[in-house]
């Protein structure tokens, strides 16, 4: 999907420009993003950035550029600016559980004799969703899939990010979730490129090809100048309709259901089910999440929730009544050095106009669109205030591991558990870290104590910074990470 980028520091221009308020309106108009209704600053800063890439002086001279013969290619790139995409591999582990589980394989089944799936990945920004799906589908269907004729198609308002998706490689940040396995099967290391400083990973051709990507903005759903062909088995429009207004975003699902085949299924982002939808479509309840379907689709008994310790482990949302924590497992942990010296703020300078979540937050949003090294900087501008903050000490290392910085990455990682010695997501990346640079010793150590911790919770607990990854899941993960090491099961 695509997401514009919160900022913390404010911009104050947008209220002495006079053509503001004209181009803001004609933006939010174009492209349907009510999200900047109420965030003038926000949205200036985007659009001077592309003023001052086109030369231009203010608002006035920036929308005569639009209406002229350059805004044909301007506009894309105002698109792509205002609407920077938010993705990586399997995102929301639980709803691709339940693809996994239930909607693929019931999908399947029931189209087993015409052997035909359509999948539409609706705001599909650099490709991640769609790939995903296609891997999934893959493994599903094994060595039937050349009998049968599937189309997944990746749709987004971003020509930049369709550019990028359509290329289909990617920097360590979009496969932060999946193990070396997992990248060794479905991705080939490429070299150093431009974008890429340390090279990156291509999905494997097996994949890529499952999938065609066009440029669509979802507002052509309502107002008669879409082009998609109905007859969808599976459409996924995730975390894009918090972006439109209300009436927007009702009239739009209506238009997805239409477009669904009679047993169909649509999944939305976690924020976004609204009761309205009811009236013309009908909802399921998966184990951690709700899908749709149209109005008329038999729906089974809800299945019984089982939690085997399996990568595809599903997740709860409604946690139950606390129960007595177990007793943490005794971690092999070497003498971790201590990050080095933070220097203190001075008194009057302690207040901070970010909290730590609110900084991690838009750290993680510049990284999402791919803009690791923007994002490095903007951490590195503030982390000095948050000396104790354990999530930035790891992100702080998964932004280094993307720009191939391997030295500051280890040390942000091991400032990480130096704050919080249970933060399996570090030991866990800690050990692939050191796998990858030949230190095999120590990452059987940090590997092993990501799996004993990671087996001391309930299986389908969600991990702190594991981005939807269930302790069942990444259990699995430290196991074969493991296994290549050390050249026995864990």
């Amino acid at each position: 999907m695509t997401v514009p980028v919160e900022r913390s520091r404010r911009v104050v221009s947008a209220t002495v420009d006079p053509g503001f308020p004209a181009l803001k309106d004609r933006v939010i108009a174009r492209t349907g993003h009510n999200y900047y209704e109420d965030k003038d600053d926000l949205l200036y800063d985007r659009l001077r950035k592309r003023m001052r890439t086109c030369g231009v002086a203010d608002c006035a001279a920036y929308q005569s550029l639009l209406d002229g013969a350059a805004g044909r290619e301007e506009w894309p790139a105002l698109e792509a600016e205002i609407t920077i995409g938010e993705t990586f591999f399997f995102r929301y582990a639980e709803q691709f559980a339940a693809l996994r589980r239930t909607i693929l394989p019931e999908l399947i089944e029931a189209r087993r004799e015409i052997r035909r799936l359509r999948i539409w990945s609706a705001g599909c920004s650099t490709g991640a969703e769609p790939y995903s799906l296609a891997i999934l589908v893959h493994d599903l269907l094994g060595d039937a899939l050349p009998d049968w004729s599937v189309t997944i198609l990746g749709t987004d308002l971003s020509a930049a990010a369709l550019a990028t998706a359509r290329e289909a490689e990617f920097g360590p940040w979009a496969l932060r979730t999946l193990d070396t396995e997992e990248r060794a099967r479905w991705f080939r290391r490429t070299p150093v490129r431009p974008g890429l400083p340390h090279g990156g990973y291509a999905l494997r051709p097996a994949f890529r090809r499952m999938v065609r990507f066009e440029r669509q903005n979802l507002l052509t759903l309502i107002d008669g100048s879409d082009r998609t062909q109905g007859g969808f088995d599976l459409i996924l429009c995730r975390n894009v309709l918090i972006y439109f207004s209300a009436d927007h975003v009702t009239r739009i699902v209506r238009a997805l259901g239409e477009r669904l085949n009679p047993q169909g299924w649509l999944l939305i982002g976690h924020a976004e089910p609204n009761p309205t939808f009811s009236q013309w479509l009908q909802p399921v309840a998966l184990p951690g999440t709700v899908a749709y379907r149209p109005i008329d689709t038999p729906v089974p008994p809800p299945l019984p929730v089982v939690m085997p310790a399996l990568p595809d482990v599903v997740p709860i949302l409604v946690a139950p009544p606390p129960a007595p924590a177990p007793a943490a497992p005794a971690l092999d942990l070497p003498e971790l050095p201590l990050p080095a010296p933070i220097p203190r703020p001075a008194a009057a300078a302690i207040e901070h106009p970010l909290s730590p979540g609110d900084l991690l937050a838009e750290i993680r949003v510049l990284a999402d669109a791919g803009e690791t090294a923007r994002a490095w900087r903007r951490l590195h501008e503030e982390i000095d205030g948050y000396a104790t903050d354990s999530p930035l000490r790891y992100y702080e290392g998964l932004l280094a591991l993307d720009l191939g910085r391997e030295r500051e990455a280890e040390r942000a990682l091991r400032g990480a558990l130096f704050l919080d010695r249970g933060f399996v997501m570090a030991h866990f990346q800690l050990g692939l870290l050191l796998a990858r640079v030949g230190r095999r010793g120590e990452a059987a150590r940090a590997l092993d104590n990501a799996l004993r911790l990671a087996q001391g919770l309930p299986p389908e607990t969600i991990l702190p910074e594991g981005d939807g990854v269930s302790a069942a899941r990444l259990a699995e993960s430290a196991r074969r990470a493991l296994a290549g090491i050390t050249g026995r099961n864990a």
